[in-house]
């Protein structure tokens, strides 16, 4: 059976998610410190647990709505109205879907046909072109610099636009630079964008992991975008919910329509018990946010300040919980580095073109593990340094 001519041709090739190989190499050897993979070290807050636990023992074990739970699609936009200034109808500008990441596919996916062409602000997130070339479109890579922030910025913006532009993503907090766009930089976006016939899927899932005195702003709040605009967020990071596998959109009735088509068909339902659990988190899990954030904030300032000792010039990051240290010091591509330092010391962390090729000479390090092991492989990055 000849399966290279039976399967998607476009699928066939895409490459594998360059997190994921230092991660699974990781795992097959002894002793390894991991500072690969971004998921929060803490553990889902009890009160969060409990509410899912409950629903079990009451039997609530259905299907739930299409949309989503009405009282959790509530509880949604009370949040981001709460926390974020922006109002939306929870009967049909919300969609309850399994993790962002499904709602950044339902949302690429309900916007692009075949030719069009989305924006997307490079380093980021490795879902966004290839969900893009599955729905058909034409990936345009915007390369953000370290000299601004890694910010996407109006003249980049404008350069790239043509008129097959359907779709800009934006990034922010971004992973893995941990780049935030302030209120100014979207205004900024928002004078380029009001001169065309543009959509934007506003990836906001480290929305609450910012720092400094300055909160995150949705791009939805800035005058005049909110129509153009469909937010992605979910509970993975604000939360510590990753193994819940719950997110969610925001965005105009006749966008969200049509995502929820698409949802209906490939996947019907959120889980239920984790929409349960989502209620709770939403209603009184505020200060759960402020507390892993604070932890989150030490542990970025220690690891900015020990790379930039140890010669491993670093932007210093103002959301997410990653760092995007140059390693050019050491003579070595990111990739020769990140293999190297794996099997020499035993650290695991990716390479900065697994997020696109301009991450070239830089190197994701994630902070969303315990101040032990993150003391300890520093010692062990130090090492091997000094030994370039």
């Amino acid at each position: 059976m000849d399966y290279s001519s039976l399967v998607n041709r476009q699928l066939q090739g895409l490459k594998p998610s360059g997190i994921r190989k230092f991660f699974d190499i990781a795992n097959e050897m002894d002793h390894v410190i991991s500072l690969s993979i971004g998921e929060p070290d803490f553990t889902t807050p009890w009160h969060v647990r409990q509410e899912g636990i409950e629903s079990l023992r009451r039997g609530h074990t259905w299907y739930s709505p299409n949309r989503g739970f009405a009282e959790l699609r509530s509880q949604i936009c009370n949040y981001y109205a709460r926390r974020f200034h922006v109002e939306y109808n929870p009967e049909d500008e919300v969609l309850v879907s399994v993790g962002g990441s499904e709602a950044i596919d339902l949302c690429i996916r309900a916007i692009v046909n075949p030719g069009d062409e989305v924006l997307i602000p490079q380093p980021a997130f490795v879902c966004y072109e290839p969900m893009t070339l599955m729905a058909g479109g034409v990936p345009v890579i915007i390369e953000t610099k370290s000299e601004n922030g890694f910010r996407l910025t109006a003249q980049e913006l404008e350069a790239a636009i043509t008129p097959k532009t359907k779709l800009l993503i934006l990034p922010f907090p971004n992973n893995p630079t941990g780049a935030v766009m302030r209120r100014e930089h979207l205004e900024e976006i928002a004078k380029v964008l009001e001169k065309h016939q543009i959509l934007v899927l506003s990836d906001e899932i480290y929305g609450e992991l910012t720092y400094g005195k300055e909160r995150h702003v949705s791009f939805a709040d800035i005058p005049h975008m909110k129509e153009r605009t469909i937010v992605v967020s979910g509970f993975s990071k604000a939360y510590a919910m990753t193994g819940w596998r719950l997110g969610y959109a925001l965005g105009p009735e006749p966008v969200i329509t049509q995502m929820l088509k698409l949802h209906q068909y490939a996947i019907m339902s959120a889980p239920t018990t984790a929409q349960y659990a989502a209620i709770e988190a939403l209603k009184h899990g505020d200060s759960d946010i402020e507390r892993m954030r604070e932890e989150y904030d030490m542990r970025r300032r220690l690891i900015v300040d020990e790379f930039c000792r140890m010669g491993l010039t670093c932007f210093e990051p103002e959301g997410a919980f990653y760092v995007f240290p140059s390693i050019q010091i050491a003579g070595l591509s990111s990739e020769e580095f990140c293999e190297k330092l794996l099997y020499a010391q035993h650290v695991a962390i990716v390479p900065g073109p697994a997020f696109g090729d301009c991450g070239e000479g830089f190197a994701r390090v994630s902070y969303s593990y315990s101040l032990k092991h993150i003391q300890e492989a520093l010692v062990r990055i130090e090492r091997f340094v000094s030994e370039q």
